[in-house]
């Protein structure tokens, strides 16, 4: 397999400057990381049995095949791990029926008193939770102890612990406790869904980064605000994205010029209006933590790269481990289902199986990585100042993907 990937490592290197990617820089880079995930996942799904053929033929798929199929294969690949994730999930959690209505066993979870999060609890909100969601049944396993099973069936599991990149700023960092092959699903990124005719709702708006350093942008400018969920939970519960108080406005209001201006155009309007969304999700995810993962340092490269991924919300039986809800509407992209793939279709056809898809982001290895700190590019605007321990991987990268 290692002959394998130095072939497909090639081919990233080869296809990123291909001539027939878009001549707008912004798209160019969208494609170009379309590429190596369609690439990378391919490889991760041709398995420790892949001959040279199937590499080839992948090889060649990535250099013919147009950005919309390279898309609609990436999703499929993503989608297909984190399918499995699930099901391991299942297994660790589900409750054993055998032993479930046992005279003097406890209940694992109080399905009779929906269990709420945040600061409804912590302000005695009274409004009744959404239709009374009920909440499934799981065993009561602490947080480590799921994520230990999780390692033993699945060969890695993250870890949440001092980082060792050689900056006073730097924090927590996120680790692989164990070892998993390039184009694996490492870590999902959790927290709060924006759509664009929601950001004035983003807590701070319009400095939104000011006291909040776990925002990410997907390519169509969805925003994710993982500071909500913070380290997760030790339980399944019906969480509405407000584990957290938001984040105060440092802005300084002297009352001069345009910083008076700005603020008074760009008021930040109150999520409480429109009602918040509230889902059954599993706090105990051990992989819920791609907001943990740091900038590499001067002299140290990524390992791992964002992909975007649209979960189907029918899928109902894997809800609880995507950990994140949509702000407001949600205003989601639908997908279309063909056999085992899901399209994003941006017209609703009388007969088509258009479904409502949750707009994600996950983190995926761009090598083989063992015990060892997740780093990952965040490719920061070179049109701001950048914080000091910023150190870009590729300047025209970053330039590409802000132009």
């Amino acid at each position: 397999m290692a002959s394998l990937f130095q072939k497909f490592q090639e081919a990233v290197k080869v296809l990123a400057k291909s001539p027939t990617f878009a001549k707008d820089p912004r798209s160019l880079q969208f494609e170009a990381d379309v590429n190596r995930l369609f690439l990378y996942t391919s490889y991760n799904r041709l398995g420790k049995d892949a001959v040279e053929t199937d590499a080839e033929e992948i090889i060649d798929m990535a250099g013919k095949a147009s950005l919309a199929d390279q898309q609609k294969q990436v999703q499929e690949n993503v989608h297909s791990q984190i399918t499995s994730f699930c099901k391991y999930m299942d297994h660790i959690l589900q409750p054993d029926l055998t032993v479930k209505d046992k005279p003097g066993t406890p209940s694992s979870e109080n399905n009779s008193s929906p269990r709420r999060s945040g600061l409804s609890l912590a302000v005695g909100r009274t409004t009744p939770l959404k239709d009374h969601i009920a909440i499934p049944e799981s065993k009561p396993l602490k947080r480590l102890e799921v994520s230990q099973s999780l390692k033993d069936l699945m060969g890695y599991t993250l870890e949440v612990k001092p980082s060792q990149i050689p900056h006073e700023d730097a924090g927590q960092g996120l680790f692989i406790h164990g070892e998993a092959d390039v184009g694996t699903v490492l870590a999902f990124y959790p927290g709060v869904i924006y759509s664009p005719a929601y950001y004035r709702y983003i807590p701070g708006y319009p400095r939104v980064d000011a006291q909040n350093s776990y925002l990410i942008t997907r390519y169509d400018g969805t925003v994710i605000n993982a500071q909500p969920w913070g380290a997760g939970g030790e339980s399944r519960e019906i969480w509405d994205g407000s584990s957290l108080p938001e984040p105060k406005h440092i802005m300084q209001a002297d009352g001069k010029g345009s910083e008076r201006i700005w603020k008074m155009l760009s008021k930040p309007l109150d999520g409480t209006r429109l009602g918040g969304n509230h889902e059954v999700l599993e706090r105990r995810n051990p992989l819920a933590f791609a907001h943990f993962a740091n900038h590499p340092a001067r002299d140290m490269v990524p390992n791992v790269m964002v992909c975007t991924y649209d979960f189907p919300l029918p899928e109902k039986h894997m809800r609880a481990y995507i950990p994140n809800i949509s702000f407001g509407n949600g205003e989601e992209a639908n997908m279309r289902r063909f056999g085992t793939f899901w399209f994003k279709s941006w017209k609703s056809g009388k007969n088509g199986l258009d479904v409502p898809v949750l707009k994600t982001l996950v983190l995926v290895a761009t090598r083989a990585i063992s015990n060892e700190e997740i780093l990952l590019n965040y490719r920061l605007s070179n049109s701001k100042q950048r914080p000091p321990w910023y150190t870009p991987v590729d300047e025209e990268e970053d330039r590409r993907r802000w132009s």
